[in-house]
């Protein structure tokens, strides 16, 4: 590793050492992903020189699925429609809701 000269930080001003930490953050930053696309690399030819792909060794994040939650609503006379009770209401709940009826009378 080379060395390079050292900037004099007591003879900076805030906005320069301000504009110092970015480009060192930065600069951080791109050295990881550097880093991190060489092993990448170097894992996938290991992994392709014994027959496989990575992504079957390690699990790839984007085949990843989430658990889904089970449903816990259901609509009273459409019982295709359901709601796991997460998220915005929907549509049909509200609906239910504006008529009188209770989250309790659509539970499952």
């Amino acid at each position: 590793m080379s060395q390079m000269p050292r900037p004099d930080l007591g003879q900076m001003s805030l906005d320069e050492l301000k504009v110092l930490q970015k480009e060192v953050g930065i600069a951080i930053d791109t050295y990881r992903d550097r880093q991190r696309e060489e092993a990448r690399r170097v894992l996938e030819e290991k992994a392709r020189e014994m027959g496989f792909k990575l992504d079957e060794l390690s699990g790839s994040p984007g085949k990843r699925k989430g658990k889904s939650s089970p449903a816990r609503y259901r609509h009273p006379e459409n019982p295709a429609m359901t709601w796991t009770g997460r998220g915005r209401r929907p549509n049909w709940v509200l609906a239910e809701l504006e008529e009188g009826r209770t989250l309790e009378e659509l539970k499952i």
